[in-house]
């Protein structure tokens, strides 16, 4: 196993551990609406998003249980969005990470309430003074995190996603659309760390310009695994967007073009880190990692 797998797979344990404690049903007024949260946030996933906390932290030594914490809200909201765009007014999708979607393992008004929870509780999560005793900080995250999910980030971006079904967008639109829809939660991924541990601002920056460049290589990969991937290894469906007439990455710039856009990126996301010493090493083996990945 790499260092990076290792790395992940750890990470990922950690990550469990936390949304397991902030999942608590300890007292739940309602016991089916925190079991279809915890069904959707728990015992799946790769936990990319907070592993790229969590790395971005260690290179300003921030408390590991600060980094944990902020990772998990930013996991429960990448959550919360899955099941809102499963629902059959948005993807009407019934098979997510190998299992059925929470609108089919439970119903539509549940699955709708379990993402209001989890995007709700992400705020409780990263405001508690458990994730940094500085209030200051908690108030920048909590700011950073509204603005990387709300209309002026992934919202905003799934919006553009669904009105992509009646018109054709172009590549520069496309790249925008990914940009929002799933690069801003990646970036805010990146940058907490760096807010968590007061950074300055070019270093902030630099993981900024790294994260852009990575969301998008993520995307590309993305829409080649919706071609190239099978469901088995997926665990979902693909070919969602071929037969929605949907424009993307491939469709504009041919499964070859695509492959190659993306390795151009990472090599260009690699570059962002030059001014971080071996510690950024796995941020590097990461951005080969999105490409490589087979789902």
């Amino acid at each position: 196993m790499t260092d990076l797998a290792k790395a992940l797979a750890s990470a990922a344990d950690e990550v469990e551990s936390a949304l397991d404690s902030v999942l608590s049903m300890d007292g739940a007024p309602d016991r089916q609406i925190y079991e279809a949260m915890r069904y959707t946030t728990l015992g799946g996933g790769k936990r990319l998003r907070p592993f790229l906390v969590i790395e971005s932290a260690r290179l300003f030594d921030v408390p590991k249980i600060s980094a944990l914490r902020t990772g998990a809200a930013l996991e429960l909201i990448h959550c919360y969005s899955l099941v809102h765009d499963d629902l059959p007014a948005m993807d009407d999708d019934d098979l997510r990470r190998g299992k059925p979607t929470v609108h089919k393992q439970f119903d539509e008004a549940t699955a709708i309430l379990a993402g209001d929870g989890l995007l709700t509780l992400a705020f409780e999560v990263v405001s508690d003074p458990a994730t940094h005793p500085d209030a200051d900080i908690r108030a920048a995250l909590v700011l950073a995190l509204a603005r990387a999910a709300g209309v002026r980030g992934m919202v905003g971006g799934q919006m553009i996603d669904l009105e992509a079904e009646t018109k054709t967008l172009n590549l520069a639109e496309i790249t925008q659309l990914q940009k929002l829809k799933t690069g801003a939660l990646i970036g805010f991924g990146c940058e907490a760390g760096a807010m968590l541990g007061r950074a300055p601002d070019d270093a902030r920056a630099a993981l900024r310009r790294y994260a852009d460049t990575l969301g998008l290589a993520f995307q590309i990969a993305d829409d080649l695994l919706d071609v190239e991937g099978n469901v088995e290894e997926m665990g979902k469906a693909v070919q969602k967007d071929a037969d929605a007439g949907k424009a993307t990455f491939v469709s504009l710039l041919g499964i070859d073009g695509a492959r190659t856009k993306a390795n151009a990126l990472v090599d260009e996301a690699v570059g962002h880190l030059s001014a971080f010493d071996e510690r950024a090493d796995l941020l590097r083996q990461t951005a080969r990692f999105v490409v490589d990945r087979r789902n």
